[in-house]
């Protein structure tokens, strides 16, 4: 749903500036990150490093989740029904992620992670063993998001840029930029790094970190 929220964290670092976001639209996002078989179904290939066809897709660049929504939305059944695929903004990813929450991750705080690693969808270094999990195994946040907190990391649709300092509204980042933002952590990061509000950012070609494993989830317009 639309609505308003804190976005950011006063206790993150300097790229984490909270500001008031205000979401004027509805949108639908993924309930997990496209898998390995749903990326192949589109592309034609499977790029990740740990093999399984109900594992996050991952090693795949900004440029390779641009292309996929591209081509999903080409398809003669997408088009028919009027569905146009794209990464979720920055703003939308945590505000879905989030879920209605106001704490460190959905699911809690850190001292929540640490006492029980079952709680909320967390598979980060402490618990993943080195390598990807299959989607929806962990349970999903209040919206029935799954694996917004590690698992893969997740591209975003903005250009990487510092917060604005006052409330904004629909934010999708600079029109221009170096850098691609990705969200959530993954298995070979540490869950500090996982929070609602960790913002990552790397060159949209994505070469000089795809072995942090990322991945998206899809997003589109509720609007027909």
């Amino acid at each position: 749903p639309s609505g308003t929220f804190m976005m950011g964290d006063a206790n993150g670092n300097s790229n984490e500036t909270p500001h008031e976001v205000t979401l004027t639209k509805s949108f639908f996002i993924g309930v997990h990150e496209v898998t390995q078989a749903q990326y192949e179904r589109v592309m034609g290939t499977n790029p990740s490093e740990f093999k399984g066809a109900d594992h996050p897709v991952e090693r795949v660049s900004w440029d390779d989740a641009v292309e996929f929504c591209r081509k999903l939305s080409d398809l003669p059944m997408e088009r028919a029904a009027g569905r146009v695929y794209r990464l979720p903004t920055e703003a939308e990813w945590e505000y879905a992620c989030r879920a209605g929450t106001t704490t460190e991750y959905s699911f809690g705080d850190y001292r929540d992670f640490i006492e029980n690693s079952d709680v909320g969808n967390s598979w980060f270094r402490e618990t993943a063993a080195g390598t990807s999990h299959r989607v929806g195994g962990k349970p999903p946040n209040a919206w029935g998001l799954y694996d917004m907190h590690g698992n893969a990391s997740e591209w975003c649709q903005d250009w990487y840029a510092e917060y604005p300092r006052g409330a904004v509204t629909d934010p999708a980042g600079p029109a221009s930029g170096s850098l691609r933002v990705y969200r959530g952590g993954c298995w070979v990061q540490y869950a500090q790094h996982g929070r609602s509000t960790t913002r990552h950012f790397t060159k949209p070609s994505g070469a000089n970190h795809l072995h942090l494993g990322q991945s998206f989830r899809i997003a589109g317009s509720s609007d027909r």
